[in-house]
Formats: C-alpha cells, sequence, structure tokens
C-alpha cells in the first residue's frame, strides 16, 4: 500500500521525517513529496497556482502502479490538494485521511485571510495563531519551525478549490482532528458551517481525536504516524 503525504503551508516534504519511519516500519510504501514553490525560500512562487499543485500530487498517483492501494494524507492546506486529487482519481484512492483539515467545497479557497507579500504568505508571528493551534508547540520547536519555513505561494492560499466528480463522495474520509472534537465538529455541520459543506455527502466519515496543536507531527508524531496507520488498514 501506498501512502502519499502532503504537507500544510509553510512546510515541504521533509516536515513529515519524525512520522514516515513508522509508516515505512509498518509496512507502507511512504511518498513525501516537495510541491512546487516550497524547495527553497528562494523559490521562484509567482507561477505556483492550487491547480499545479493538485497537478503534481495526481501525476504522483499517476505514476503508481495500477492495482496497488492508495491512501492519501493531508495536513492543514493539504487537506484542500488531496480532496482535489481524489477528486480527480476517485477509483485509485483507497482512503482520504485529512490532519488537523477537511475536505474543501467547491469554489471555497484554502485562506484568503493570510497576510501576503508579493507572490508569497511568509509565515504568521504566533500571536496570529489560536491558541489550540499553538499546544503543545515548545519554544524550542516554535524557533525550529521558523527556521525551516518557507513561505506559502499566494496563489495556493487564495485559488478557489475546483471539483467535478461526484464519485468523491465514495471514497471513506477519516478526520485525525487534533485542535476541535467530534462534538465541536457536530455542532458546525448542525449549524451548516460552510467549511464543512462536503461533510454531510461523505459515504463513510470516520473522526479520530488526537488532541494537541495543529502540527500534530511535530507534537506528537509517533500517536500520529499510529493514527495514520489504523486509518490505512482500515
Amino acid at each position: 500500500m501506498d501512502l502519499i503525504l502532503i504537507p500544510g503551508f509553510w512546510l515541504n516534504g521533509d516536515s513529515w521525517n519524525d512520522v514516515a519511519p513508522a509508516l515505512r516500519d509498518a509496512g507502507f510504501t511512504v511518498h513525501t513529496p516537495t510541491l512546487s514553490g516550497l524547495h527553497s525560500v528562494d523559490d521562484d512562487r509567482s507561477d505556483v497556482t492550487l491547480a499545479s499543485q493538485i497537478a503534481e500530487v495526481v501525476a504522483l498517483v499517476d505514476s503508481i502502479e495500477a492495482g496497488r492501494e492508495i491512501v492519501l494524507v493531508g495536513h492543514s492546506g493539504g487537506g484542500s490538494i488531496i480532496h482535489a486529487v481524489v477528486d480527480a482519481r476517485p477509483e485509485r484512492i483507497r482512503r482520504a485521511v485529512y490532519v488537523d483539515s477537511w475536505p474543501t467545497a467547491d469554489g471555497v479557497a484554502i485562506n484568503e485571510e493570510l497576510e501576503v507579500a508579493g507572490d508569497e504568505v511568509p509565515l504568521p508571528g504566533w500571536g496570529e495563531f489560536g491558541e489550540a493551534d499553538l499546544r503543545g508547540l515548545t519554544d524550542d520547536l516554535r524557533a525550529w519551525f521558523r527556521r525551516i519555513a518557507i513561505p506559502q505561494p499566494v496563489h495556493v492560499a487564495r485559488d478557489p478549490q475546483r471539483l467535478h466528480d461526484p464519485r468523491r463522495y465514495a471514497v471513506p474520509v477519516t478526520l485525525v482532528a487534533s485542535t476541535f472534537t467530534r462534538e465541536e465538529l457536530d455542532g458546525y455541520l448542525a449549524a451548516g458551517h460552510p467549511y464543512f459543506a462536503e461533510l454531510p455527502h461523505l459515504a463513510s466519515l470516520t473522526v479520530v481525536e488526537l488532541p494537541t496543536g495543529h502540527w500534530p507531527q511535530f507534537t506528537r508524531p509517533a500517536d500520529l504516524a499510529a493514527a495514520l496507520t489504523e486509518a490505512a488498514r482500515g
């Protein structure tokens, strides 16, 4: 089974380094791609779009031998990318796992409120994040995160999601909830919150609570690896 792990904003494939070894030890083939615009702080991000990053992951799916089972994992903004990949290749995906994220609906941008500098979105100051986001992120982790952070291409943050194939709803979904609970999610759904417009249409939804901050791959990597292993095998 192949696991494709897509990082959230400001991160490249190395952000999974504390999670991927346990997944490989569990027998999975693990892919941790770094998407365009996120290889270096010096990258040209002007032509990187949400659609172009999605196309990169679709190409990776297409490169995997037919018949192999594929599980997509997306952290934070990476959740929007994997959802579009599910939409593009629903017949290839065994399960989609959203790490402190969820499937972004058609027409919705990942985050239009982040402050922009030219063609990029720098990592904001910690005061711009909620208290729940920062749980478990020690001073040392914050300093390290800021050292490795790469500005996000602005078009990835602001381009609207585009979905086309209702077969995406048949692909089982797991939400690994780190900054919200199942009870809170049920409240959002009952209120018809637009961020969660895709969830009522899913044929299969599993919610796994992993209480910590928004970056469990840094704050609880072993527990996240265990949750991903269980989701993939489930």
